[in-house]
C-alpha cells in the first residue's frame, strides 16, 4: 500500500518500545476504568496504558488552528448486547496515537491534547468531527438527542466504530434514528472517494477489517483456531463482513459514518505492542481509513 510503510520507518514509538505482554479484562474492551474518566477534559489528563503515546506542539498562536480528536462521553444502556464495551475503551492511547499519525501523514494540524465531550457541553460546536467507540449499547439522554440533531444538521460529524454484529448494529441504529428520524444509513462502496483521498485503498472492505489485538496477533499462528482471521464473534455470530455505513444530509455530504464488524480503535491504541499486529492491522488498515475519513470529511 503506497506511503502505508513510511509510518513504521519513520516513528520509533511502534519499532523502539519493548513489546508490552499484557492483557487488560478488567471493563468490555480489555480497558482498566479511572474515576477521572468522569470529569477529564483532554487525553493527557489520564494514564496511557499501552505505550507511552507520543507528543508534539504546534506553532504557538494557532492553537485553535487545529483539528481535535473529541470522544463522546456518553451513557451505556442497561440492556442489549452483553459484548458491548463503555465510552472510555482503548482510551486514551487511541485519540493521542490516531492525531499524531494524522499530523505526521497529512497536511492537517492536529491538537496534540485531545478533547473529551459530553453531547451537551456547551464547547461541542467547536469540534467538528466527533467520535463514539462500542455504541453497541448506546443510550443518550432526552436532552442529547435535539443537540446532537442540532451538531449533525449543521455540518458535524459523527463516526461511531468498533461495534460488532446485528444485535450491536440495532442498539446504534435505534439511537441514531431518535436524532435523524427521516434518514437512512447506505454502504459506502468501495469506489467511494473516502477510501481513496490519502491512502488508496485498493482492497475489498473486508481487508480493512481489524480484530481486537488478541485475535489479531493470533491469525499468524497456523496452529492457532484464529489463523487467518479477522473477524470477531458477538452474541452468537460470527462477524465476517465489514461495513462502512454513512448518513448524508441533502447535499450528499456526510454526516455519521459507522465502522461496523472492526476495530479500528485497537488498531490505534495498539500499536507498539506487537510487531505483527501493528504491521498487518495498524499500518495496512486502521491508520489508512482513520485517516482517510477524517481527512475527507474535513475536506468535504
Amino acid at each position: 500500500m503506497k506511503g502505508v510503510g513510511l509510518i513504521y520507518a519513520i516513528f520509533p514509538l511502534a519499532a523502539g518500545i519493548v513489546l508490552a505482554q499484557r492483557w487488560r479484562e478488567a471493563a468490555p474492551g480489555g480497558d482498566d476504568y479511572y474515576p477521572e474518566f468522569e470529569t477529564c477534559r483532554t487525553a493527557r489528563e489520564v494514564p496511557w496504558h499501552s505505550t507511552p503515546p507520543p507528543n508534539w506542539t504546534n506553532q504557538v498562536g494557532f492553537e485553535k488552528d487545529a483539528f481535535t480528536f473529541a470522544r463522546i462521553r456518553r451513557d451505556r444502556a442497561p440492556y442489549g448486547s452483553w459484548r458491548a464495551g463503555w465510552w472510555w475503551t482503548d482510551f486514551p492511547d487511541s485519540d493521542l496515537n490516531l492525531s499524531f499519525r494524522l499530523q505526521q501523514m497529512t497536511s492537517l494540524k492536529v491538537d496534540p491534547e485531545g478533547r473529551v465531550l459530553n453531547l451537551t457541553d456547551p464547547d461541542l460546536f467547536n469540534y467538528p468531527w466527533i467520535y463514539m467507540v462500542e455504541p453497541g449499547r448506546l443510550l443518550l439522554k432526552d436532552e442529547e438527542v435535539p443537540v446532537l440533531r442540532k451538531y449533525l444538521l449543521n455540518g458535524g460529524v459523527l463516526m461511531a466504530d468498533d461495534f460488532w454484529g446485528e444485535v450491536q448494529w440495532k442498539g446504534f441504529y435505534d439511537q441514531v434514528k431518535r436524532v435523524l428520524p427521516g434518514r437512512e444509513f447506505i454502504e459506502l462502496r468501495m469506489d467511494h472517494p473516502i477510501f481513496h483521498c490519502v491512502f488508496d485503498l485498493k482492497v475489498s472492505k473486508n481487508k480493512l477489517q481489524t480484530p481486537n489485538v488478541w485475535v489479531g496477533e493470533q491469525s499468524q499462528y497456523p496452529d492457532s483456531r484464529y489463523y487467518g482471521v479477522t473477524w470477531e464473534y458477538h452474541d452468537g455470530e460470527q462477524c465476517r463482513e465489514m461495513h462502512v455505513r454513512a448518513i448524508l444530509d441533502d447535499k450528499d455530504r456526510i454526516m455519521v459514518i459507522a465502522t461496523h464488524n472492526t476495530d479500528n480503535g485497537d488498531g490505534w491504541e495498539r500499536e507498539g505492542e506487537y510487531e505483527y499486529f501493528f504491521r498487518e492491522f495498524a499500518e495496512k488498515r486502521a491508520y489508512p481509513l482513520g485517516i482517510n475519513i477524517i481527512f475527507y470529511v474535513m475536506t468535504h
